[in-house]
């Protein structure tokens, strides 16, 4: 099992973000809070209101949460950080219960000849 942390610019992205990778089987759960963020971008030190999205999933998620966040997030190289996680026997059954999804979901783009 792993966290995996990211952040992004509104609640309402947060939040559609955590919807779509719990009911993509790629996190267990995600939790959604209000950050203050200061960071270096461009050569410039920032400083922005954003919204944390911390997800429960599994190292076999791992892969595709990594390419679904990339695919669905605004930011031109959002943060994704993942730690192994450990937890309780009941806890991690229900985790690794809960993500199914091992492989990239498919493109909402249209098909390529």
């Amino acid at each position: 099992m792993c966290i995996v942390q990211t952040s992004l610019p509104s609640e309402a992205a947060a939040r559609e973000l955590a919807l779509a990778l719990v009911q993509a089987g790629l996190a267990a759960c995600a939790q959604v809070q209000a950050l203050h963020s200061v960071y270096r971008w461009q050569g410039e030190v920032e400083q922005a209101q954003e919204w944390g999205l911390t997800l429960k999933t599994t190292a076999a998620c791992w892969p595709a949460l990594q390419a679904f966040v990339r695919a669905h997030h605004p930011y031109d190289v959002p943060e994704l950080v993942m730690w192994p996680m450990a937890a309780s026997a009941d806890y991690g059954d229900w985790v690794q219960a809960s993500c199914t999804a091992s492989a990239p979901p498919q493109s909402d783009g249209a098909e390529g000849a």
